[in-house]
C-alpha cells in the first residue's frame, strides 16, 4: 500500500528539517514507508543501515567517517533504539554548510529517547506514523464493514491484518506479544519482568476506555502506584496504550483529572483476551469500549492531530466528552456511540456549553450522516472522511 498522506508528511518535513524521525510501534509499516519515499523522491541516492544488523551496527562504530561518504544522500537509520547515542553526530553532518544530507531515523522510538539523546530537540521533524488505517484500506473494492470489521478483530499491524487467515493473524499477533515482552523491553534498557507485564498488560484491558487506577492495579500486582505508573507509561512511549489526558476548564464545576486509557490497537486487545473472530468479540461485554477505541485512533490518524492536541473531559456529576481536539483555533468534540440510532443527550448539551465547542460530532458504526442541532451532527464511521474540520 502507497501510504500518501505520510510521503507528503515527509516530503513536507524535510523542506524544514535534515533530521526526521518517524515514531511509532515495531512492525508497523515504517521500512515500507521509508522505502517508498526513498524510490519516490531520491532515486537510487537511498543508503539504508538496519541496527539489528551486525554488520550494519558494526559500520556505524564509526559513524563520522561511515557517513559522510553519504552527500546529496537519503541516509535510513533503522532500529535507531539501538544506538541512540548517534544523534549528536547526525546533527553535526545535517549541519554541514557545503554538504546536504538528509538522515530519516526509524525503529521502536518515541519522543522521549530522542529528548534524552539530545539537547537540540528543535532540529528534528517528527512524524507521528500509524499502521493502516480504515480510510486508506477504504479505496479498495471490499465494502466498508468488511473493512471495519476485519481491522477490529486482527487490528491494523499490516502482516496481522494482510494474513491469510484469523487463526494466521492471530497467531501472528500471539508471537508479537512474545517478542515485545521477552526481547524488546531488554533492548530498551527497560529492566521489567515479562510475567509482570503481562499480567499488567492484561488488566490493562480491564480498563479500556475507562480512568486509569494505578492504585487499584498496584494492590492487584503488588507493586507500588509509581511502579504501575511507570508500567504504563512504558506502554505509551512504545505505542502500544493511548493516555488522554483530561481537560481541565474554568468553570466553577468539580472536574475529573485523571487520564483515560486505550488500547492503540484492536487486534492487540483482542489477542491478550483470546478472541479469536467477529463472532467471539460481539458476545463479548467490552465491544462497545474497543469499537469506541479503534473509532478514537482512526479519528485522531484521519485528520492528523497531533498527540499533544487531544484530550476527554468530564465531570463528577457524569457529564463528558470521548474527544475534545485543538484544530485552526477551534474545539471539536467527539462522541463515539457504538448504536445503530444516536441520539442528542444531556451531556453533549452540557459539553457544547461549557466547552465553548465550535463543533460536536457523534460518530457511530454506520453510513448515514445526518445533523442533530445547530451545532451537533451525527456522522457514520464510513462517512468520516467528509468531516471538514
Amino acid at each position: 500500500m502507497i501510504r500518501l498522506i505520510y510521503l507528503e508528511l515527509l516530503q513536507k518535513s524535510f523542506k524544514i528539517f535534515s533530521i526526521c524521525a518517524i515514531l511509532g510501534a515495531r512492525q508497523d509499516g515504517k521500512t515500507t514507508l521509508a522505502r517508498q519515499f526513498g524510490e519516490k523522491y531520491f532515486q537510487e541516492k537511498v543508503e539504508f543501515f538496519n541496527l539489528d544488523n551486525p554488520t550494519d551496527l558494526a559500520s556505524l562504530e564509526n559513524p563520522m567517517l561511515t557517513l559522510s561518504k553519504y552527500d546529496g544522500y537519503l541516509i535510513v537509520i533503522d532500529e535507531f533504539q539501538r544506538k541512540p547515542e548517534l544523534l549528536p553526530i547526525l546533527q553535526i553532518l545535517a549541519n554541514d554548510p557545503i554538504k546536504e544530507y538528509k538522515f530519516l531515523i526509524l525503529g521502536n522510538i518515541s519522543k522521549k529517547l530522542i529528548e534524552q539523546s539530545t539537547k537540540n530537540i528543535d532540529t528534528i521533524g517528527f512524524i507521528e506514523f500509524s499502521p493502516f488505517t480504515f480510510f486508506e484500506l477504504s479505496q479498495e473494492n471490499s465494502s466498508a464493514i468488511d473493512i471495519s470489521n476485519k481491522l477490529l478483530n486482527r487490528g491494523c499491524y499490516p502482516r496481522s491484518y494482510l494474513a491469510k487467515s484469523d487463526k494466521d493473524s492471530f497467531s501472528w499477533r500471539q508471537d508479537y506479544i512474545t517478542t515485545f515482552l521477552e526481547r524488546d523491553l531488554s533492548s530498551f534498557g527497560l529492566h521489567v519482568s515479562p510475567q509482570t507485564m503481562y499480567k499488567f498488560w492484561m488488566m490493562l484491558c480491564f480498563y479500556q476506555g475507562q480512568n486509569f487506577n494505578a492504585s487499584e492495579i498496584a494492590k492487584s500486582l503488588m507493586l507500588s502506584d509509581k511502579t504501575v505508573t511507570s508500567y504504563l507509561n512504558i506502554l505509551s512511549n512504545l505505542f502500544i496504550i493511548r493516555i488522554l489526558p483530561a481537560w481541565i476548564e474554568d468553570i466553577p464545576k468539580r472536574q475529573i483529572k485523571t487520564p483515560k486509557i486505550y488500547f492503540r490497537d484492536t487486534g492487540i486487545y483482542n489477542t491478550l483476551l483470546s478472541i479469536h473472530s467477529m463472532q467471539e468479540l460481539a458476545r463479548n461485554p467490552k465491544v462497545g469500549s474497543l469499537w469506541e477505541g479503534f473509532a478514537l485512533e482512526q479519528v485522531i490518524t484521519c485528520f492528523q492531530i497531533p498527540s499533544k492536541d487531544c484530550y476527554f473531559w468530564a465531570t463528577s456529576n457524569h457529564a463528558e466528552l470521548d474527544l475534545l481536539v485543538f484544530r485552526n483555533g477551534k474545539r471539536i468534540g467527539f462522541e463515539f456511540k457504538y448504536t445503530d440510532s444516536p441520539k442528542i443527550t444531556k451531556s453533549m448539551h452540557i459539553a457544547l456549553q461549557d466547552l465553548k465547542l465550535d463543533h460536536l460530532y457523534v460518530i457511530y458504526p454506520g453510513s448515514f450522516t445526518f445533523p442533530l442541532h445547530e451545532q451537533m451532527t451525527v456522522c457514520g464511521f464510513d462517512a468520516l472522511h467528509e468531516i471538514k474540520i
